[in-house]
């Protein structure tokens, strides 16, 4: 036990400085820091030594954080399912024209254009990945999508003003 509690010591304000990089938030960070420890703890007999502790750890870490986003993003998702069950029909209806009106808007896009925007807001992809799928890098994509949303934007004025 003596040896973990040296890891510990080592390690948990680096994993800490780390994960406040990632959400800005001591609490957070506080309480990841603590999963990441246990976690390891865990994981240990996995861990072989081919990265400085350190790395590991802190990939343990950014997992933990991965994982904490995916669950409030759950979270916020089934309380506005619970919200859309007291909305009034109009509002629902209103809702649902908007989303048409822009996936029209995005249909009328060219490419890359409307491929980028689809891959990121409905397929929930990472830059370097869309990068990956078209053969490009992550910062083509990056420059793609934000071009496609300054298009978005003008084609949304444009039929605002008809």
């Amino acid at each position: 036990m003596g040896e973990l509690d040296e890891i510990y010591s080592n390690y948990a304000e680096e994993v800490f400085k780390y994960l406040m990089c990632l959400c800005y938030n001591a609490d957070l960070s506080e309480e990841l820091t603590q999963e990441t420890f246990y976690q390891a703890v865990k994981s240990i007999d996995r861990y072989n030594s081919e990265c400085k502790m350190s790395v590991w750890l802190c990939q343990i870490a950014k997992h933990s954080y991965y994982k904490h986003l995916e669950r409030n993003k759950k979270q916020q998702r089934h309380m506005f399912q619970d919200d859309t069950l007291h909305t009034s029909p109009e509002a629902e209806f209103i809702h649902s024209e908007d989303k048409i009106a822009l996936y029209r808007i995005i249909h009328l896009l060219e490419e890359p254009y409307k491929e980028v925007l689809l891959l990121r807001i409905l397929g929930g992809l990472s830059f370097k990945e869309i990068g990956e799928i078209q053969l490009k890098n992550e910062n083509w994509a990056r420059v793609t999508f934000y071009r496609a949303k300054i298009k978005l934007r003008e084609r949304g004025k444009d039929n605002n003003g008809q």
